[in-house]
């Protein structure tokens, strides 16, 4: 499995907006987006940028978006030609693609403290989906799909951990979650309101497209 090595903050210092790449950190003054530098890119040359192109701006929309969710290009691509294939727009379509992700769907159940750590809870095979064990964190979840953890004590000692360590966080409507369980039911798709990333997904077609 491809993995997307590197300091996870300068992602986010890149694309200038909080990718919240590591759960809870992002979310205390420990985060490099917090400092004064917070709207400068990566790199000594920072100040000397000037004014993006047509081209840069769209890279910047697939990028931030390719970072967001944790996928390399191959995988990102494979969504789009999906999202091209739908009926409803293709923008649209993309963004509830890579919502429906399992690895996303077991961060936004509060399952997982990122989408890095659900996405390695998933490839190790901590969850089953409707009583199956799936290890591939680009499964797309679908209405009705019970999402629980296996019985084994490991993976339920692992999952309780990062339960307690992000409790907090607000489920979304799609995901009807039980903490206790712990278990997670997908009661609908997720709508466009549901990103909770500042995304024009015209540019991202526009650049996948040309």
């Amino acid at each position: 499995m491809a993995r997307l090595l590197g300091p996870a903050c300068r992602n986010c210092r890149r694309e200038t907006v909080k990718l919240m790449l590591k759960g809870v950190r992002c979310e205390t003054a420990r985060c490099p987006m917090e400092r004064e530098y917070r709207n400068n890119p990566p790199g000594m040359h920072m100040w000397r940028r000037g004014r993006s192109s047509e081209y840069a701006v769209r890279l910047r929309e697939k990028q931030k978006v390719k970072r967001y969710y944790g996928l390399m290009e191959k995988q990102f691509r494979r969504l789009f030609a999906m999202a091209e294939r739908s009926q409803e727009n293709t923008g649209i379509a993309l963004l509830r693609l890579l919502e429906r992700r399992l690895d996303n769907a077991v961060y936004k159940a509060g399952l997982a403290g990122s989408r890095r750590t659900g996405r390695q809870a998933v490839a190790h095979g901590h969850f089953l989906v409707n009583g199956r064990r799936v290890d591939r964190p680009g499964y797309l979840v679908k209405v009705g799909d019970r999402i629980t953890v296996r019985s084994r004590e490991k993976s339920q000692k692992l999952i309780r951990e990062q339960i307690g360590e992000d409790g907090a966080r607000q489920v979304q409507t799609w995901l009807q979650v039980d903490i206790k369980a712990p278990e997670v039911v997908v009661s609908a798709l997720p709508t466009r309101d549901d990103v909770q990333i500042p995304v024009e997904e015209a540019l991202i077609v526009e650049f996948c497209s040309r």
